[in-house]
């Protein structure tokens, strides 16, 4: 019991001490990084410069004046980019004395060369006319919407569209409740019902029948 005791009296020293050293050690590689943008040939401050810590999803932007700061890590790779100029990269120092760290860097212009376009009228306005009249328009949402409803279309998605879990339930109950009608007794022949006919041949002209493989 004796020595439990000792050992916790050692720990109880021994933690707190080593944390002091790890929060001074993390507190001693914090650096607040602060500099300035600008331009390798005017040395003119650059705004909306990306300024971003590699493998981090971390960074910052200059201001209008090119100016910006934020805080890393010693040893962090800082990396500059900006569309127009080509990117720079720059490195904390890990031995750094102290927790501040001012750079001023110059980036230089990244010029793209795109192939020359030229432009040339048409040749003749019998030509350009010609060329006009043929050029293909694409349907409107008003020529759209009169194609989805004529008549051929509205057949083909009958003929195609499966029906919903509404029109699904109804046939079910309506065949439930016509079994229950004549539950004991022979269901009627429609063979002679007038309707039923008129019903088969317009079902018979619009194509119900025919084989859709």
């Amino acid at each position: 019991m004796k020595k439990i005791l000792q050992y916790l009296l050692l720990a109880a020293f021994l933690v707190p001490a080593t944390a002091k050293a790890q929060f001074e050690t993390a507190r001693d590689s914090v650096v607040q990084l602060y500099g300035v943008i600008m331009t390798a040939d005017s040395l003119v401050g650059i705004p909306a410069v990306s300024i971003m810590i590699k493998g981090q999803n971390r960074g910052t932007i200059t201001n209008g004046d090119g100016v910006f700061s934020i805080v890393v890590l010693k040893g962090d790779e800082i990396e500059f980019t900006h569309v127009s100029y080509k990117p720079k990269t720059i490195q904390i120092p890990r031995n750094l004395e102290g927790n501040q760290y001012s750079v001023i860097q110059l980036m230089v212009a990244d010029t793209i060369y795109l192939p020359a376009t030229i432009i040339k009228p048409r040749p003749t306005p019998d030509q350009f006319e010609r060329d006009f009249v043929n050029t293909k328009v694409p349907d409107d949402n008003i020529e759209i919407a009169r194609q989805n409803t004529s008549a051929a279309k509205r057949r083909i998605l009958l003929q195609t569209t499966p029906g919903d879990g509404g029109e699904a339930t109804k046939l079910q109950f309506n065949k439930i409740a016509n079994k229950a009608v004549y539950q004991g007794q022979v269901p009627p022949m429609n063979i002679f019902n007038p309707a039923a006919w008129a019903d088969f041949i317009q079902a018979w002209k619009r194509g119900d029948f025919k084989n859709k493989n």
